[in-house]
């Protein structure tokens, strides 16, 4: 029987990775450092992975070193690992060429981040990822928690059968530090699905004295085009592999996946294209939508490289006219992002084609709710549809953004949402972990946390926003309607609306070092009468 646990996507990608990792390199980076920090800690433990070994963990110097000792170790015939995100990810990225181009397995696990710009940004979105989409990696996307455990064994796997190196990404904090209960698949059931020969052959490829080999070498104009064109094969059988891993996958835990996933109304006419943790938000609107009687659905992303328009046009309704696909980047100069301009080379020269726009949504960890989603599929409503669209900001200096329509409450009935105000470092946030791990591990209910807060070390503002339920919870963004707000600093009450967003009936707790009768008197007179109204 599997085990029902509550943790974050850090967690559990690192759980699965500890499974099928021999060498461990790493460098720590927000906010990927969790998953190689409980690596070590198992590795410290002397816990096993599934060859019966406890895994070698290395810190290098840097997210450069950590890429060179993953190359150096898997050309020894190790299975390795790393885990990064951001600048370290671009650091990797001469390193990830050298590991595609020799077809050796690896996962790197990629919480997805910002990239520093005129700024710099610890939050999520994919512009880490989109930046070495071109260096022969497979991309494999998660959107949940669940979703990282069951999709990341599918990357160790599928890597070690087609000799293809994965990127496994899924978006930093909101899903690498979101803790959900999910169930935790187990390493007896991850060994029974090894190809054990592909396995054996990756080890009998490794250098060895006794067997000299020349790798690396130089070459001339007279082979090097025919060489680089000789490992289309590889790719071209990565999304039946990952498939059928899938298809593995969803006999073990009864959760389908595959390389494009439909959800929504079956004669959709207009849907959305997206990946990460934006597919959870857009399904979550699509049942509110849909129980309206409109016609939507949303296309989920989940092997981006390699792009296989085959099974992405077979997923797509015959009814749908319009489509609006959703990128978590931006590419400067460029005519579209990336999964826009690979949804439009997908339709180019088909019949009847539907109309496709695209939009950008997430920069720096903006995460859309359901409002904005609705959005976007009012502007598809449209004769002439905005195009180069963004959502959850105004932008009121090139007009890009969509307006949102009305404000949307689409989690599931019966579902409590808390929000907790701290200020860093005076425990809000660990006691609401635990809280929220007691609930998930010691009950029926689903639970939900995230935490918001800024990039001080400590001494800055933070909410954490808990949601409780006895239905799965798809619910990706921040608590805007609470049932129960509390305030854990009294200077609060007088910089920052706290109440904003509490239901009717809902409860109002403050912390505070006030009696009654200075509590009567010191709060502002506004949250008084919001109160008593």
């Amino acid at each position: 029987m599997r085990k029902m646990k509550t943790m974050d996507g850090n967690t559990a990608a690192a759980h699965i990775s500890y499974a099928f990792t021999d060498v461990a390199a790493i460098f720590p980076i927000t906010p990927s450092s969790p998953m190689a920090e409980h690596v070590d800690e198992w590795s410290a433990q002397g816990k096993k992975n599934i060859f019966g070994q406890p895994v070698k963990v290395m810190e290098m110097q840097s997210e450069g070193g950590a890429a060179g000792a993953v190359h150096g170790s898997l050309q020894a015939g190790a299975l390795t690992t790393t885990y990064t995100a951001s600048q370290g990810l671009l650091l990797m990225i001469p390193n990830m060429y050298k590991i595609a181009g020799e077809l050796l397995p690896t996962v790197f696990h990629v919480s997805a981040r910002a990239l520093a710009t005129s700024s710099l940004s610890i939050f999520g979105d994919h512009q880490d990822v989109m930046a070495a989409r071109q260096t022969g990696f497979a991309m494999l996307a998660e959107g949940s928690v669940q979703e990282v455990m069951d999709l990341s064994a599918v990357a160790h796997l599928a890597s070690i059968k087609t000799r293809i190196p994965f990127m496994n990404f899924f978006d930093g904090f909101r899903t690498s530090h979101e803790i959900q209960k999910i169930e935790v698949l187990e390493y007896d059931e991850l060994a029974k699905l090894v190809d054990y020969e592909a396995l054996d052959a990756f080890k009998k490829r490794a250098l060895n004295p006794n067997n000299p080999v020349t790798r690396g070498t130089a070459q001339n104009p007279d082979i090097y085009f025919q060489t680089r064109e000789s490992v289309n094969r590889f790719y071209e059988d990565v999304p039946e592999v990952v498939e059928s891993y899938m298809a593995e996958i969803t006999k073990l835990t009864g959760r389908e996946y595959h390389c494009f996933d439909y959800y929504g109304a079956p004669d959709a006419d207009r849907i959305i294209v997206t990946m990460g943790s934006s597919t959870d938000v857009a399904e979550e609107t699509i049942d509110y939508l849909t129980s309206k009687g409109e016609k939507v659905g949303v296309v989920k992303v989940r092997l981006y490289r390699p792009f296989s328009k085959e099974r992405l046009l077979k997923v797509i309704p015959a009814t749908v006219k319009a489509i609006a696909v959703l990128d978590r980047t931006k590419e400067p100069g460029s005519i579209g992002e990336p999964l826009y301009l690979d949804i439009k080379s997908a339709f180019y020269g088909r019949e009847n084609a539907p109309v496709i726009v695209g939009g950008r949504y997430g920069l720096g960890s903006k995460d859309p709710n359901p409002a904005d989603i609705a959005a976007v599929f009012e502007n598809l409503t449209k004769e002439e549809p905005k195009d180069g669209f963004t959502i959850s900001i105004v932008d009121d200096v090139t007009n890009t953004s969509l307006e949102t329509v009305a404000e949307i409450d689409a989690t599931p009935e019966g579902t409590k949402a808390c929000k907790f105000w701290g200020l860093g470092s005076d425990g809000t946030v660990g006691a609401n972990k635990s809280a929220i791990k007691i609930i998930g591990d010691h009950t029926d209910m689903y639970a939900q946390g995230y935490f918001s807060y800024d990039s001080k070390k400590s001494g800055g503002i933070t909410v954490s926003h808990l949601r409780f339920g006895k239905k799965p919870i798809k619910s990706p963004y921040l608590v805007d309607k609470a049932d129960f707000i509390a305030c854990h600093n009294q200077a609060y009450v007088y910089k920052y609306d706290v109440l904003e967003g509490l239901k009717k009936n809902g409860k109002f707790l403050l912390n505070t070092i006030w009696t009654p009768e200075e509590v009567n008197e010191k709060l502002p007179a506004e949250m008084k009468k919001y109160i008593a109204e």
